[in-house]
């Protein structure tokens, strides 16, 4: 029975070159595009209006760039929020808008062709806001990922926390590099998002880190990377019942929650399979290089003595 067990299990870390390849790979392209590319943000960030209109018809995206650049905003981002009545407009932070007025002049500009436009949203915020919370935001995930490298440090041993913190560090690179590469605007609630994959992934890592830690100390002949592969297996079923359950709910809140939800839960989306993978591959991966072994959890007996004494 021992023998068919065994060979029911997947063979996770055989493969464990190709995962850290691929892992390599994807984080380059990651730190390429936002070297590069950078990131698209949104006004939470760089400070500026945004205003949001709903039209009785399907809107002239075109006709509206040409009412706002006659009316001195050349600058502004047109474009469809959510359904074709639905415009959403973005105008970078400027010194002479007027944060109180700029909501009825720009909504006179967009009424001024003739059509039935109801104003539905207007946001502002300055570029010194702006700059102080991309600031506290990146400070929030570097204080994150060190509590955690801490927590994990004392809870199990420094060569699982150093790999639990290379997962999650993985896992918002490759989220932000995502967002970079195919230009998704960028705002607080992808950054609360990529907060949340953190906690998602570590309770993942964590689960599994334990179940290692048991079979080292219980499992006493087999090497490292037997006794991580089996203890991955032991827990796949309540790892994919976990993804696949906060998955369809992600799902139905890309699908029928609205643009406001759509970045958020696209974030999300990404981040629960990338984390899952991660919680194996990568945290796993990272431990093995490291060497780790039954002496880091389980330190030798001290001598007594009467150990070897003969009776």
């Amino acid at each position: 029975m021992e023998l068919l067990r065994l060979r029911r299990e997947i063979d996770f870390f055989g493969q464990r070159r190709i995962a850290t390849i691929l892992s390599v790979i994807l984080v380059l392209v990651s730190l390429g595009s936002l070297a590069t590319r950078q990131l698209n943000l949104g006004i939470d960030f760089t400070g500026g209006v945004l205003l949001e209109a709903g039209y009785q018809a399907d809107a002239d995206l075109g006709a509206i760039r040409s009412d706002l650049e006659a009316a001195g905003y050349a600058d502004a981002q047109v474009q469809n929020f959510g359904a074709a009545r639905d415009v959403l407009i973005r105008i970078p932070p400027r010194e002479d808008i007027d944060a109180e007025g700029v909501g009825e002049e720009l909504l006179g500009v967009l009424r001024a062709s003739g059509q039935q436009v109801d104003l539905r949203r207007v946001e502002f915020v300055g570029p010194q806001v702006g700059q102080e919370l991309t600031e506290r935001g990146g400070l929030a995930v570097l204080f994150a990922l060190l509590m955690i490298l801490l927590y994990v440090m004392f809870r199990f041993q420094w060569k699982f926390a150093v790999g639990s913190v290379a997962a999650l560090a993985h896992d918002v690179i490759i989220i932000l590099g995502i967002f970079s590469v195919f230009q998704l605007p960028f705002d607080l609630t992808i950054l609360a998002a990529a907060l949340a994959v953190i906690g998602y992934s570590l309770n993942d890592t964590i689960v599994v880190f334990d179940r290692i830690r048991e079979n080292f100390r219980r499992i006493r002949t087999s090497d490292a990377q037997a006794v991580m592969n089996t203890s991955v297996n032991q827990m796949l079923g309540r790892t994919v019942i976990t993804s696949l359950t906060t998955l369809l709910v992600l799902i139905a809140l890309f699908l029928f929650g609205g643009e406001a939800l759509k970045g958020f839960s696209s974030a999300l989306i990404i981040g629960v399979v990338v984390g899952t993978y991660s919680s194996i591959y990568v945290a796993g991966n990272t431990a093995l290089a490291l060497n780790v072994s039954t002496v880091d959890l389980l330190p030798p007996k001290k001598e007594t003595a009467n150990d070897g004494a003969v009776t």
